[in-house]
């Protein structure tokens, strides 16, 4: 899939760069120069979703977003191909982040699965952590008092929930529609979201990501993410702004406040009328508010040592 000319009029006006991962080309937008700020999306999104940050930030910043296997403009490979797994994610990131000269510290952003990838690189490489803007996301299993929601447990653990996910692309569909609760994406906004997943082959990564859900001590992906949440605390003293709409009927105030007892200096800008896009629905607060807190908050731009 290549950048059309309808993504572009979406806002979307972007070189691409690939890297090659054992014969998979793993998309990633490389723009502007000086502090790396890397921003990992989420599922069902992809680097679109970072498009208004991208450009706000570019000509300040070098900003790095990659499009996680399986999403995105990155190769969509079958499950013989590839391990839709937390843990390859993270290695996917470990290794786009190694193959480019970046600074030796770097800004996370990070929203949804976006959280555990990064939080999980971050706890293995604490010292390359400058700064952190965390959007609607955790790094942490699942908090006492939040019940797993229905939608995506049937999702996640049903053959009726697959086939709706990767038949008929209602979780893509589904999220762009209930994501915003400010303002309603438009029709064309939408379709920008959904436009990588297009047909039942392209759409498996949306499906494992939900599979790949860690409830429960038996399910992949649960140390890990149990370790990244005992890490956390590490991360105590950087520099930190959370950004969070009020309105995710998944991330909503109990993960708003397990991350503030983490990460108890953040600086926590909360939206009561926004939801889980909350880059979509605060925009105009949110850019500002981001590209001023990395402004106030400078890291040096030496290169990384070898």
């Amino acid at each position: 899939m290549v950048v059309d000319s309808q993504l572009q009029q979406a806002g979307y006006p972007f070189t691409s760069h690939f890297l090659d991962l054992n014969g998979l080309q793993y998309h990633y937008l490389d723009e502007g120069q000086g502090e790396a700020v890397v921003m990992l999306h989420g599922n069902p999104s992809w680097s679109f979703y970072y498009r208004n940050l991208v450009r706000e930030l570019r000509s300040t910043h070098r900003v790095i977003v990659p499009d996680h296997i399986g999403c995105g403009l990155s190769d969509k490979p079958a499950d013989s191909q590839y391990s839709y797994r937390l843990e390859q994610r993270v290695a996917d990131l470990d290794a786009l982040l190694n193959s480019l000269d970046l600074p030796a510290k770097l800004t996370l952003v990070v929203h949804d699965w976006g959280g555990m990838i990064g939080m999980a690189w971050a706890a293995a490489n604490p010292e390359r952590i400058a700064r952190l803007v965390i959007f609607n996301t955790a790094a942490f299993p699942l908090p006492e008092g939040k019940k797993f929601p229905l939608a995506l447990k049937i999702c996640r653990d049903t053959q009726f929930g697959a086939f709706l996910v990767q038949g008929l692309n209602i979780f893509a569909r589904g999220a762009a529609w209930v994501g915003c609760k400010r303002r309603r994406m438009s029709a064309e906004l939408r379709k920008a979201y959904c436009s990588p997943y297009d047909s039942w082959h392209n759409r498996v990564a949306t499906l494992r990501f939900v599979q790949d859900i860690p409830l429960a001590a038996d399910d992949p992906g649960f140390d890990l993410i149990h370790r990244v949440g005992q890490a956390l605390p590490q991360f105590a003293q950087v520099p930190t702004c959370i950004c969070w709409g009020e309105k995710d009927f998944v991330f909503d105030r109990y993960f708003l406040e397990k991350w503030q007892e983490y990460l108890p200096q953040a600086e926590v800008h909360s939206f009561a009328d926004c939801g889980h896009y909350i880059l979509e629905d605060a925009a105009d607060e949110i850019l500002p508010l981001v590209k001023q807190f990395l402004l106030a908050n400078p890291v040096a731009t030496a290169a990384k040592s070898s």
